[in-house]
């Protein structure tokens, strides 16, 4: 299952990790964002202990949302070492997750 990651834990969990990090910045309301949010529990389960991956909900942590200009969900965001290294935005097949996971870990 995918981590939440909120404005009070996203320092420690996602800018001090030592992993590389993704993020789905997503919101109940979002239909593409329930639409991959099986493809992010997968990915959580088959990269565990290798990759960070978990939500935020825009709704519920909007200095996060605003911190890094999400206008659009779903969007997805690829933190290493404290910074952002790439992005997906929209529902995206899961190879695509894959092939940027691959590409950064």
């Amino acid at each position: 299952m995918a981590k939440e990651f909120t404005d009070a834990n996203f320092q420690t969990e996602v800018l001090s990790s030592d992993k590389l990090t993704v993020v789905d910045f997503w919101a109940e309301w979002c239909g593409p964002c329930r639409a991959i949010a099986p493809v992010i529990d997968e990915l959580s389960n088959e990269y565990a202990g290798k990759v960070n991956i978990g939500k935020v909900n825009v709704d519920n942590n909007p200095s996060i949302s605003m911190n890094y200009g999400i206008t659009s969900i779903p969007a997805i965001l690829f933190f290493k070492g404290g910074q952002v290294v790439d992005k997906l935005v929209g529902a995206q097949p899961k190879g695509n997750f894959i092939k940027k996971i691959e590409m950064h870990s």
